[in-house]
């Protein structure tokens, strides 16, 4: 009973551990400490239940009652008669406890935060873990089955996950299952009593069990193949090695415009200092929309700030193939509306878990329920599929503005969730010295905005370079200040910090500017056209673009008369909606533009670095497998071709001249010769045609029994197999009659065509047999199979015995040896 309770102990523990890959998409430890809970009250329950000598099935509805207590006392639904005793009432409860954690695995993405419904179904998922594994462990003993349901734990990071899991909890869930194999193989041992090695001999007390060495060693073999073989196939994995592959931002990115696996880790302001290549150009999307002069094409947004600039938080909404917000409601009057469709290609060099959209989309076609859409964000984005090769369409409003409208927007209280949310920033001194000198005057929202807007112009020393300088302040937005030379990046996150500092809402926001490559309504967009810009949010307005970055810098700048490009004369400024692409410079921020976010180790997305490679045609590397798998398969045919072909050979022997043993033989009978010197090969003639004919038995799935004598077998077959083939019953029996004289007569039998023979009943055979034994016997010959089984449990008997006997001789000189002989003494 005390080994029992121990191995329910190390069941319920290893539970716990195979779990771990659920730390992976949970923000916080709540489930843990949830889950703990509930898996002991299962442990619990079953010694008890074990301990009162219940019946296996009884055991299982106690572990089952226990788990129903557990869940009650920690997601009560109010109606309980005490704190953990249900109610009809709390099973409706876990019923819409269920029915909206579907609701949230949609809503969110990983990291996903600590609500009920996700909480409850993990909890549960992980006690009805816990009981199948007590069951099998304790109940059954069969802890190697425990396996699959701890397994079924892990799969659920994986479906979640677009790349893979990282590699760590799955090393602690391995070593959970490894410490309940080791604890149930320590119990059987200790009531078998007594050890021997796999030959008899008796293992002595300072000396392990060869048994469990060599199971502790494959066991360790196996995780490890488990974890390493992954992290080394390209592939497989973009974790642990991209991880240690991956340094900071140097500007020779990984050749990968936009790869990630989690939306809410990107970091969109690591590199004002970096420096980014223009070699290559590769195209990432083409769009066709009926909009003359759209605005940039969006995809992602970065608002949470801190010393090392703009990072993601984690978004949040509903399926994005639903209707969606409408964007016009609750507008201030004077504000622009107009809506437009447009149709987007995302080709296979864009790899992302977000969508390019225009912004303010209300309605979307041919998107799954996987993507979801944040309202707050503007953003398309999901935590299971990638943005590679979509093809989708959608409406969407372009809100215009005048600076008299925005002048109109009132200042926001401190409790709105925007100016909550919007206006956190660092303390820098120097930089909120520098807003309050800059927005001295201003009366309104929307004039102190532009007097930031207006500051990053060439008048006041800021040009547009492809690279930024370092500086010596320690802080990356003072160098940019004090340096005033970057790229998009730096000019957008420099303006949403310093309207923050001003006490308005701002943000930055990713995608692609219009570029100049323009075809009707359609327009390709390259890695040289990602962007970056500035939104500040405006009281019954919502988010307003605004970008600082120079206008010849950047190919398919657009501006409007809210915010004009502030280096042009005053007479060229452009009207609401126009474009401003001066120069046929192709600049801006592309993975290998100078305006790309540079790759940041700790992001999910990728979007700096070199031009990516240009990708080599994949159709050579599937034929080459195609080929590779057809050979792979080919072998035992091609191994049984070859095998038939140098038995017929010998089986083919020219009939000779021959003189009878015992005068002229019947016409139709055998004639049985004496020959000297070739007595030898008319035995190995006779012995290759006994063997083919037996392999084409096994082909054919006919029964061999190798007790037989070759006439017994042919007496066989002829009844059971061949009986309504005249031809065939005879070839038979001369393949018998051969194979029993060359084994058993002084003289063999000679000059008959064996060939032929063999030919005759292997045709008969076929004919019997149904089409799939057919195709087996031609494709796979189970004759080849067995031979080469055969053949590998021979060799491995072989090894294990020659290591056995390697390991004896060496364990003559083993300290632990020759210590205990020492004290025996």
């Amino acid at each position: 009973m005390i080994a029992h309770r121990n191995l329910g102990f190390v069941a319920a523990a290893a539970t716990l551990l195979a779990a771990a890959p659920l730390s992976a998409i949970f923000e916080r430890w709540t489930w843990l400490i949830q889950a703990t809970i509930a898996v002991a009250v299962v442990a619990a329950v079953a010694a008890l239940a074990r301990l009162a000598r219940f019946p296996l099935w009884a055991q299982v509805v106690a572990m089952v009652a226990g788990l129903t207590l557990a869940l009650t006392w920690l997601f009560p639904g109010g109606t309980e008669l005490v704190a953990f005793i249900p109610t009809p009432a709390t099973f409706g409860h876990f019923a819409d406890l269920l029915s909206a954690s579907m609701q949230d695995m949609r809503s969110y993405g990983v990291k996903v935060p600590d609500t009920d419904p996700l909480l409850f179904l993990t909890v549960l998922g992980i006690g009805g873990v816990a009981v199948v594994v007590d069951v099998l462990a304790v109940g059954l003993r069969r802890p190697a089955l425990a396996g699959l349901p701890m397994l079924a734990i892990y799969s659920v990071p994986v479906a979640v996950y677009v790349d893979s899991v990282p590699p760590v909890p799955f090393v602690v869930g391995a070593a959970g299952y490894l410490w309940l194999l080791v604890t149930d193989n320590v119990d059987r041992v200790r009531r078998f009593g007594r050890r021997f090695t796999g030959d008899g001999r008796d293992v002595d007390v300072w000396e392990s069990s060869p048994l469990a060495a060599a199971g502790r060693r494959l066991a360790v073999v196996g995780v490890a193949l488990a974890v390493v073989l992954p992290l080394a196939v390209p592939g497989m994995t973009g974790g642990l090695l991209d991880t240690l592959g991956t340094g900071a931002g140097n500007g020779t990115g990984t050749g990968r415009p936009g790869i990630g696996t989690n939306p809410g880790r990107i970091n969109l302001f690591a590199a004002l200092s970096g420096q980014l290549n223009q070699s290559e150009v590769a195209d990432l999307v083409k769009v066709t929309t009926n909009e003359q002069q759209p605005f940039y094409l969006r995809f992602g947004v970065a608002d949470r700030l801190s010393n090392d600039g703009f990072r993601v938080n984690d978004p949040s909404g509903r399926a994005a193939n639903r209707d969606l917000p409408d964007p016009t409601r609750d507008l201030r009057s004077g504000v622009g509306q107009n809506r437009y469709r447009a149709t987007v290609e995302v080709t296979d060099n864009l790899d992302m878990p977000l969508l390019p959209v225009y912004a303010q989309p209300v309605r979307t076609e041919d998107l799954n329920d996987r993507w979801l859409y944040d309202a707050d964000r503007q953003i398309v984005f999901s935590g299971r599929e990638s943005a590679r090769g979509k093809k989708y369409s959608f409406e969407y409003v372009r809100l215009t503005y005048t600076p008299s409208v925005l002048r109109q927007a009132q200042e926001l209280g401190s409790s709105h969730p925007a100016r909550v949310h919007y206006t956190i920033k660092p303390d820098v001194p120097e930089v909120d010295a520098l807003v309050e000198r800059l927005i001295r005057g201003a009366d309104t929202e929307y004039d102190k905005v532009r007097a930031i807007y207006d500051y990053f112009s060439a008048d006041n020393g800021f040009v547009y370079r492809l690279s930024t300088e370092t500086g010596t302040s320690g802080q990356d937005i003072l160098d940019f200040l004090t340096n005033k030379a970057g790229y998009c990046q730096q000019y957008a996150a420099a303006m949403a910090w310093l309207v923050r500092a001003a006490g308005i809402p701002a943000r930055v926001a990713f995608g692609f500017t219009n570029g100049s490559n323009r075809s009707g309504d359609t327009y390709t967009l390259t890695n040289r056209n990602l962007h970056a810009w500035t939104e500040v949010y405006f009281d019954q307005m919502g988010w307003v673009p605004f970008d600082a970055t120079p206008a010849y810098g950047v190919a398919g700048s657009t501006r409007s008369a809210w915010a004009p490009d502030i280096d042009a004369p005053e007479e060229s400024t452009a009207e609401p909606g126009s474009t401003s692409a001066p120069g046929d410079t192709e600049a801006s921020a592309g993975p290998q533009g100078p305006d790309s976010p540079e790759e940041d180790p700790d992001s999910g997305l990728a979007l700096g670095g070199t031009a990516p490679a240009e990708r080599a045609p994949v159709w050579p590397w599937w034929a080459g497998g195609a080929l590779a798998l057809l050979a792979l398969l080919a072998l035992p045919a091609l191994r049984r071709l070859a095998l038939r072909r140098r038995r017929s050979v010998a089986a083919a022997s020219a009939p000779a001249t021959v003189r009878s043993a015992g005068g002229d033989a019947p016409a139709d009978g055998p004639r049985m010769v004496v020959l000297g010197a070739d007595a030898a090969r008319a035995r190995a003639d006779a012995h290759a045609a006994w063997d083919e004919l037996l392999d084409t038995l096994v082909d054919y799935r006919v029964r061999v029994d190798r007790t037989e004598t070759p006439r017994a077998t042919a007496d066989r077959l002829v009844r059971e197999a061949l009986s309504a083939d005249a031809g065939a019953v005879t070839a038979v029996r001369l393949l018998g009659r051969a194979e029993e004289r060359a084994r058993y007569a002084r003289d063999p039998l000679t000059g008959e065509r064996l060939l032929p023979a063999l030919r005759s009943v292997r045709g008969a055979l076929a004919a019997q047999a149904d089409r799939r034994t057919r195709l087996l016997a031609a494709v796979l010959p189970p004759s080849v199979l067995l031979r080469w089984r055969l053949a590998t449990a021979d060799t491995s008997s072989r090894l294990v015995t020659a290591t056995g006997r390697v390991r004896y001789r060496l364990l003559r000189w083993s300290p632990r040896r020759l210590l205990a002989s020492r004290m025996a003494r």
